[in-house]
């Protein structure tokens, strides 16, 4: 399983020890190499900006959120509303903003949602500058700037690309379901950076920072976030409502190991093992039963429970999906109804 963490609510001092290592090199000619001679003026590169006009315009739209527990980081949603993680604000009710000037401002949270662990918190300072936020999902490869409070380090910068759309970390359905469909990038996501902003080249809002894989299992610059589009969704759902409408199977799903594939005689390699299905829901009312083996969800191949859960995210209540199932060495078609969870 691979070790998942959330970057937000850290607050811990910190020692920054910092090498400096200069690179030095000889000049002339070296074997296939020709350098021009020394009466040639040098060619001198013009400034490149980077992203620092980007960064100076939407900094103003990311806050550092603190609590009594410690701190994650939020954006602008609207002139009074902030955006941030449900893991960074906990069960606090009242928070701190503190915003790319400095200032300070009080921050109410006003509802939190768990399955898509978003929260919306309203600022005591108003006229908060909103970001474009951008509902199609980018391309991958195209470039991305994290803004946020890495490790306490306020309004931190960094940069990389989309590395890739539609992540589904392994195992981390057992941890929250909002660790599904998601955008990974390989700028650089610590502690303290959830709730901040994934930007895309233009500084628009492309996802809210959700975790990272730690460098302790080996990963380098595995960082994830939550698109927009579910953003803006849930957190308009929020406002309007204090609570989100979720699409609801009704089935609680586990891996499929070659064991249990062996124990049950199930002819599938792959797939979302159904534990349990709750009485009277959809999955029950078409016939979905403990024991079956979910591959596919509508035309979505399913081999893992964050498929599953991926494809279900992708319904909407009240539709009526096809939703196929391996019941021994049989291949079955079963059609429930989409239901709704919260609201």
């Amino acid at each position: 399983m691979t070790r998942l963490a959330k970057a937000g609510r850290w607050l811990l001092p910190l020692l920054v020890t910092t090498s400096l290592v200069a690179c030095t090199g000889d000049t002339g000619q070296r074997a296939g190499v020709t350098t021009a001679p020394a009466s040639t003026p040098p060619v001198v590169a013009a400034p490149v900006a980077g992203f620092a006009d980007l960064v100076e315009k939407v900094s103003p739209s990311v806050v550092t959120v603190r609590t009594s527990e410690g701190l994650g980081s939020g954006v602008v949603l609207r002139d009074d509303v902030v955006v941030t993680n449900e893991h960074v604000v906990g069960n606090a009710r009242d928070v701190t903003l503190v915003f790319a000037s400095g200032a300070q401002s009080p921050g109410q949270v006003l509802a939190t949602d768990r399955i898509s662990d978003v929260a919306v918190v309203r600022s005591d300072r108003k006229n908060l500058p909103v970001p474009a936020f951008r509902q199609d999902l980018p391309r991958q490869g195209e470039a991305a700037v994290a803004i946020g409070s890495p490790l306490g380090f306020e309004n931190s910068v960094t940069a990389g690309v989309i590395s890739g759309l539609h992540r589904d970390i392994p195992g981390s359905a057992a941890q929250s379901r909002s660790l599904v469909d998601l955008i990974q990038t390989d700028a650089s996501i610590s502690p303290g950076n959830s709730g901040g902003a994934l930007l895309d080249a233009q500084g628009r809002v492309v996802g809210l920072n959700e975790a990272y894989i730690p460098p302790t299992t080996g990963a380098v610059d595995l960082g994830f976030a939550i698109p927009a589009a579910t953003v803006l969704d849930v957190a308009n759902q929020l406002l309007a409502n204090g609570t989100a409408v979720h699409p609801y199977l009704g089935v609680s799903v586990g891996r499929l190991t070659p064991e249990i594939q062996r124990q049950l005689g199930v002819d599938a390699d792959a797939g979302a093992l159904v534990l349990g299905v709750d009485q009277g829901g959809p999955a029950d009312q078409a016939g979905i039963r403990a024991g079956d083996v979910i591959v596919a969800l509508g035309s979505t191949k399913v081999a893992s429970v964050e498929d599953l859960l991926g494809a279900l995210r992708e319904t909407k209540p009240g539709q009526k999906v096809t939703v196929s199932v391996v019941r021994g060495e049989q291949r079955t078609q079963l059609e429930p109804t989409i239901g709704q969870q919260g609201g």
